[in-house]
C-alpha cells in the first residue's frame, strides 16, 4: 500500500485530502498541530501525529518521512494575517522555509512526491504585473518564492506541484469556516452591503481535495495548476451571505474602485503608523477585487482529474454550519 504524509490534516483542506487518499487505497498519516478539532477526526487507520514541524529536529522530522511515498503540504499562514512589517519576511519565514526544509529533508527520505497548497494570488502576481503583488506585497511574493524554492530542491529527484487554489467552500468537524468573518461584516454593514464588482475562481473542498490527490497521482514536476469551479461573483456570494442571514439580497449594491480608494489608502498608512504590514496592501487588494480574477478549469481539470461540483450548493452549506455553529456557541 502507498503511504503518504498530509501536513496540515487536522485543518480543512487537510482533512479532506486525507479521507479522499483513503478513498482511494492510501496509506494516510497526518501531521497537524495540536490540539485536535474534535475527538475521533479520523478513521482508525490514520496514523495521526500531533507535533509543530518548526520544533521538531531534522532527525525527527525525517523518520516521519521515511517510507512516504508523497507528501501533501496543506498548511502555511494566510493574508487574513496582519503582521508587523515587513510583512514579507514574516511571510517568508512562515511559508517559504518550513516548506524548503521538509522539501529538502524529504527528497533525502526518497519521497518521489510533493504537493503544496499554495494560492491563486500568486498565478494573478504572474497575470497582472501592473497590481505589484510579486514586487511589493509581501503574501503573493513569498508565496512564488515558496514555489520556486520548493521545485529547486526537488529537481531531478522529487516531482513537485503546486495547486494554486482560490474561494474555498465546505465544512468540517470541530472548526468554523473563515467564511464566519463575512457573516459577520454584513451584519455590520445595516443599510446597504458594498461590494465591488469583480469575480473569483471558487472551489468545494472536494475539488481541492480529488486535485491534490490528481497532482500527487499524475502531476508534472514544476506544474503551477490554478484550480476552479465556478466563477463566483461578489455581489453573489455576498447575496448568498443576505439569503442565509434572512435578509434581502437586493441589499447588496456595487461600489467603485474610485469610491474605496481613498478609504484603502488611508488603512494602509493607519497600518504602516502602527509598524504592521497587510500582506496584501488594502489599495491593492481593491484594484484586485474589480477583476474578473478567474481561470480557465478545463485545462487543469483534464490535468489533474478533478470533477465538477456545486459550488453555490456548498457556499449556502458553509454559511449555514456557520450560523448553527454560531447558534450552539451562544
Amino acid at each position: 500500500m502507498t503511504r503518504a504524509l498530509v501536513v496540515g490534516g487536522t485543518g480543512l483542506l487537510g482533512f479532506h485530502t486525507t479521507l479522499e487518499l483513503l478513498a482511494r487505497g492510501y496509506e494516510v498519516t497526518s501531521l497537524s498541530l495540536p490540539p485536535m478539532p474534535v475527538d475521533d477526526l479520523f478513521p482508525a487507520d490514520v496514523e495521526n501525529i500531533l507535533a509543530d514541524i518548526t520544533a521538531l529536529t531534522d532527525a525527527e522530522l525525517s523518520a516521519i518521512l521515511a517510507g512516504k511515498h508523497a507528501i501533501i503540504y496543506a498548511a502555511g499562514a494566510d493574508e487574513r494575517i496582519t503582521p508587523p512589517a515587513p510583512a514579507a519576511r514574516f511571510f517568508y519565514e512562515q511559508n517559504v522555509l518550513p516548506v524548503q526544509r521538509i522539501v529538502r529533508l524529504a527528497r533525502a527520505a526518497g519521497v518521489k512526491k510533493f504537493v503544496l497548497f499554495n494560492s491563486y494570488t500568486a498565478e494573478f502576481a504572474e497575470l497582472w504585473p501592473d497590481l505589484g503583488y510579486r514586487t511589493h506585497n509581501g503574501y503573493p511574493r513569498t508565496r512564488l518564492a515558496q514555489e520556486e524554492i520548493a521545485y529547486l530542491e526537488g529537481d531531478g529527484a522529487m516531482d513537485v506541484t503546486s495547486l494554486r487554489l482560490p474561494y474555498i467552500f465546505g465544512t468540517m468537524p470541530g472548526r468554523t469556516p473563515l467564511w464566519q468573518m463575512f457573516i459577520d461584516i454584513v451584519r455590520g454593514q445595516r443599510d446597504m452591503v458594498a461590494v465591488q464588482q469583480g469575480s473569483t475562481s471558487s472551489v468545494t473542498v472536494t475539488q481541492v481535495a480529488q486535485a491534490a490527490v490528481g497532482a500527487m497521482e499524475q502531476g508534472a514536476h514544476g506544474g503551477r495548476y490554478p484550480i476552479n469551479g465556478y466563477d463566483l461573483s461578489y455581489v453573489e456570494f455576498h447575496r448568498l451571505v443576505c439569503e442565509a442571514l434572512g435578509r434581502d439580497p437586493g441589499a447588496v449594491t456595487c461600489v467603485p474602485f474610485e469610491a474605496l480608494a481613498p478609504t484603502m489608502a488611508k488603512l494602509d498608512a493607519e497600518a504602516a503608523a502602527t509598524g504592521v504590514e497587510h500582506g496584501i496592501h488594502m489599495l491593492d487588494a481593491a484594484r484586485f477585487s474589480e477583476r474578473h480574477a478567474v481561470s480557465d478549469p478545463a485545462p487543469t481539470m483534464a490535468a489533474l482529474g478533478y470533477l465538477p461540483d456545486d459550488v453555490p450548493a456548498a457556499i449556502r452549506e458553509t454559511l449555514a454550519y456557520c450560523l448553527a455553529r454560531e447558534a450552539k456557541v451562544g
